[in-house]
């Protein structure tokens, strides 16, 4: 079976998407109160995209669901 790896699908810095700078999605701010609620943390208003990207990721390894 040969490797069906598609370059198009990368994963990119969160600085670098061309839409990071809109407001964050509500399926990026519902995980992020899920997340913030297991950290016992306050979610920031008025995320970017790219924020909440960046957001979750921290969360996600403070809470342990990360990767």
């Amino acid at each position: 079976m040969t490797d069906q790896t598609n370059a198009g699908n990368a994963i990119k810095d969160p600085q670098d998407w061309t839409t990071g700078d809109e407001p964050a999605t509500g399926a990026q701010e519902s995980y992020l109160h899920t997340l913030a609620t297991e950290a016992h943390e306050d979610v920031p208003e008025g995320l970017t995209k790219a924020d909440a990207s960046r957001k979750i990721d921290e969360l996600q390894e403070k809470t342990g669901r990360g990767a």
